[in-house]
């Protein structure tokens, strides 16, 4: 059995890498799902035998509360940039006067510069172990779960005559090609949901999802680009680096080029700024990387960038046009963006019809009214934004815009909280906001509605079966019957799920009302200090920054977010349903572990991760979702991922289940 497993496993690392990677499929869809369904159903059948580097892996993992951070051993840095090729041919003067090296000995590698998001991959002993994103070039956002759902990242290094590197750090771009962005666009709209703006927003939102399956759902892919810290493999050229990647099952881009003279990296820029619109995928110049590895540490680095490296943009493509009016859209976090409706004009061969305009400061700024004739581009070649008024164009005395209010969709309250430049709506209820707010307030994290998920509060809110969280208590099974793919056994699953979530702890409870700025730990917090719900509503902002962790920030969300008069409906709507508005039960006595993070990796036998986690913070103590600095103890149960290795590699204390059920006395 373990042998089949193994093989099954072979045959689809073999068969993906073909498909994503090299493009080049050797069996049809059919045979390649027979491999992977008999792989899947050995995995189950023996789950002592699955791995996280299996294939199978790759559907999302359970939602996270919020993201961990993880440092970069090598800092992931900006690059330089250039618009012209004089300002390379600078670039180039300055590495040979640094490096005293001739003309004729300076070779580049050239590869296009691709606008998405940038990730470093850690694989130990050829698997996949951790995943960042490049942050502020220091330290990023732990996405592990979310990488291992992206086809074109291997989960286990190919072996190779040379073996694998015992460590290595993979960095690359994260992107959505443009076709599979219009099909992602075309569903969303045929959804009802908003569409994404651009393909480098869809990427970055896409692999900052809390929820790893919605990751899964999305055309991701990745080309990698460099590396940082290598263990077991020697290198003498960023070339050869580029090379060793290809074969150890990573994506690199094809147009990758090695340049042995300037003039060759001035001819390759010219042949990509032809192609770039023949691409599918968005690119916003080329990047220019010297090849010597030895070279390369010799000059060194300034501040933020590499002083070996340069980025040479391709030049903004701007057009005019006029504004023929100024929309506030509504975003799903509940963001109010105002947009400019223009004539439409082809920028970078696209007809654009509207260009963002940030926020209210920015139309302020730019002082954008009705009837201007304005300058735009694409921002990377990608954006439409409004880059300026032409001012001596302007007929008569247009009015100013002014931010509504009201949210243009539901009319409740829009709000802009000190220290952001975002006015946002209010109201839980909000059509534009609605899906997310449902599928929040039923998650495995709040409410824990146990089969309601995504697809099927999509068709609930689409068919206005619901308009707020609260009517998920009022459906009968008569409603959910209508729906698609609804049968009589799952209808009653579903109803079962909801009304066993009518007793919330009241740590969940609040998690669960989708209050802005307010995430798992701060909802324990603020369960702990006001005890109830109805405490915390009459809580003033003085009352609310009084609290340890409370900001004003946080508290003029909770303030906006009760002085709402829909929300209030909702919560008594939750209410007249028969759900459970606790009293926070304080722990009696003493509590040894207050001020103390702890960390849960693997599966405990005799609790689960709930009851483990009520007793840490029954003791005072916190639980947190990933490994850090912060971290004071790791609690290892049964099958521990990378948690563990992460926590030995940081000399973090670690404790099995025996030992952790003394600490807390079960």
């Amino acid at each position: 059995m373990k042998a089949r497993v193994e093989e099954l496993r072979r045959l689809i690392r073999h068969h993906n890498r073909l498909y994503y990677v090299l493009d080049q499929p050797e069996i049809s869809d059919a045979e390649y799902d027979g491999f992977f369904d008999e792989l899947v159903r050995l995995e189950q059948e023996h789950p002592e035998l699955a791995t996280p580097d299996s294939p199978t892996q790759r559907v999302g993992a359970p939602p996270l509360e919020k993201f961990g951070t993880l440092g970069h051993r090598v800092p992931m840095l900006s690059l330089g940039k250039t618009n012209t090729e004089e300002g390379f041919l600078d670039f180039h003067r300055r590495i040979r006067e640094l490096s005293q090296v001739p003309d004729e000995q300076v070779a580049y590698v050239v590869e296009p510069k691709f606008d998405g998001l940038a990730v470093e991959l850690i694989y130990e002993n050829g698997v996949l172990v951790q995943g960042s994103t490049r942050g502020d070039g220091y330290t990023g956002e732990q996405v592990t779960e979310n990488l291992r759902t992206i086809k074109t990242i291997p989960l286990r290094l190919l072996e190779t005559d040379l073996g694998i590197p015992t460590l290595m750090e993979v960095r690359g771009e994260v992107i959505i090609n443009k076709s599979d962005f219009q099909r992602l666009n075309r569903r969303r709209a045929e959804a009802g949901e908003s569409p994404f703006a651009n393909p480098r927003n869809a990427a970055a939102g896409s692999v900052r999802q809390l929820d790893s399956k919605i990751t899964a759902s999305r055309p991701l892919s990745m080309f990698a680009y460099s590396v940082g810290v290598v263990e077991g493999r020697q290198y003498k050229t960023h070339y050869q680096i580029m090379e060793d990647l290809k074969i150890l099952g990573f994506r690199v881009n094809k147009y990758t080029q090695l340049c042995h003279r300037a003039e060759k990296a001035i001819e390759y820029y010219g042949q990509m700024l032809q192609r770039r619109d023949r691409l599918d995928y968005e690119m916003d110049g080329i990047v220019i990387k010297v090849n010597d590895l030895g070279l390369q540490e010799r000059l060194g680095e300034l501040q933020r960038s590499p002083r070996w490296a340069i980025a040479w943009k391709f030049p903004a493509q701007q057009e005019t046009t006029v504004v023929r009016d100024i929309w506030v859209n509504v975003g799903r976090t509940g963001a109010l963006t105002p947009v400019a409706i223009l004539e439409p004009v082809r920028v970078g061969g696209v007809t654009i019809s509207r260009a963002t305009l940030h926020n209210e400061d920015e139309v302020r700024r730019k002082d954008v009214r009705v009837g201007d004739t304005v300058i735009v581009q694409r921002a990377g070649e990608v954006i439409p934004e409004v880059v300026a008024v032409v001012k001596s164009k302007r007929k008569g005395r247009p009015r100013k815009f002014v931010m509504p209010t009201h949210c243009p969709i539901c009319g409740a309250p829009a709000v802009r909280v000190a220290g952001e430049v975002a006015t946002r709506c209010t109201g839980l209820s909000c059509p534009a906001q609605l899906k997310e707010n449902v599928f929040h307030f039923a998650g495995k994290w709040a409410m824990d509605m146990d089969g309601l998920g995504y697809k099927l509060i999509e068709q609930l809110v689409d068919r206005g079966m619901i308009t707020d969280p609260s009517d998920l208590y009022y459906l009968t099974k008569e409603d959910l019957l209508k729906l698609e793919r609804m049968g009589d056994k799952l209808a009653q699953n579903v109803l079962e799920a909801v009304q066993g979530s009518k007793r919330p702890s009241l740590p969940r409870l609040i998690l669960a009302l989708g209050i802005r700025n307010v995430g798992g730990h701060l909802a324990t917090v603020l369960a702990r200090e006001f005890g109830t719900v109805e405490r915390l509503r009459e809580a003033s902002c003085e009352e609310l920054m009084a609290v340890r962790e409370i900001g004003p920030v946080v508290a003029d969300s909770i303030r906006a977010f009760f002085n709402n008069d829909k929300n209030l409906e909702v919560l008594n709507k939750l209410r007249w349903a028969g759900v459970e508005f606790p009293v926070y039960q304080k722990a009696a006595g003493a509590q040894p572990l207050a001020s103390q993070t702890f960390v849960l990796t693997g599966g405990l036998s005799t609790l689960t991760r709930e009851q483990a986690k009520a007793l840490i913070e029954k003791a005072g103590g916190r639980v947190a979702s990933s490994v850090s600095a912060n971290t004071d103890v790791v609690v290892v149960g049964e099958n521990p991922g990378s948690k563990l290795d992460k926590a030995r590699a940081l000399g973090i204390k670690t404790m099995g289940e025996e030992e952790f059920k003394k600490l807390v006395e079960v």
